[in-house]
């Protein structure tokens, strides 16, 4: 099976993100990158799928020539190939799925593998865009996949509110990855050797002829507002009025 996953750069979720002045955006100054944490759950399973299956797992990124640090990890966990569309300005949800329909027109795979969404954004809508734009069914939140005999269907357990679904999807398809689908790997020291000689195609946006206008502009960030102090009431019914009259949520 041929496995094209997404991989985003993003900055640390552990680290608390610090805004521009003119609240334009984040300050990515002296932060450190990371694989988006949903995309390298996807990565992982692409790896899985080919090491039950056989095949060949390839990820793609957009971005600037830092995104090579990323592509550089997959690698390292044992992808074979990456291809990064050069672009020097973010895009947004439908544009990404617009590079990546075209990278998917090159590449043929049996499968796309995406995380649900990047932590610096939390769209969740780049996924669902691109398999509508390609036609193709579509798995979100996966928990679980399976495989039928022949390779043609996937069987996926995805997670909802109350419980799991179980949905049936024929290859190929989009599929995004949920934080217990797996548990990613570390890269191995012979594997990150061996990400250094593995073939990274750049292709400048540009060559991809398509129009990259952004459909979603960003005026303006703020930080969530600080919580309030508690209050302590001296009884149940001192609660309840509270909470009725004053709270207005019962």
């Amino acid at each position: 099976m041929k496995v094209l996953v997404s991989v985003k750069r993003v900055p640390d979720p552990d680290v608390k993100a610090r805004l521009k002045k003119d609240k334009s955006g984040v300050d990515t100054e002296n932060v450190k990158f990371v694989i988006n944490p949903f995309d390298e759950i996807a990565v992982e399973e692409g790896l899985r799928i080919k090491e039950k299956h056989g095949g060949e797992v390839v990820v793609m990124s957009i971005g600037g020539k830092e995104s090579t640090e990323q592509l550089r990890t997959a690698l390292a966990m044992g992808a074979d190939r990456a291809i990064l569309v050069l672009s020097d300005k973010p895009l947004d949800p439908y544009n990404v799925a617009v590079v990546f329909s075209k990278l998917y027109e090159m590449e043929k795979p049996d499968i796309i593998l995406m995380g649900k969404q990047a932590v610096d954004d939390d769209s969740n809508q780049a996924a669902q865009m691109l398999a509508e734009i390609l036609n193709l069914p579509q798995a979100t939140f996966a928990y679980r996949i399976n495989f039928s005999q022949d390779l043609k269907k996937a069987e996926v357990i995805r997670e909802v509110d109350g419980g799991l679904e179980t949905v049936e999807v024929e290859l190929p398809a989009v599929i995004t990855a949920d934080l217990r689908l797996n548990e990613p790997r570390y890269a191995s020291l012979p594997g990150i050797m061996k990400a250094k000689s593995k073939p990274l195609k750049e292709i400048p946006i540009e060559e991809l002829g398509i129009d990259v206008k952004p459909k979603i502009e960003i005026t303006e960030l703020d930080e969530p507002p600080k919580r309030k102090g508690g209050r302590k009431v001296e009884s149940v019914d001192e609660l309840v009025d509270k909470l009725h009259n004053e709270a207005k949520v019962i």
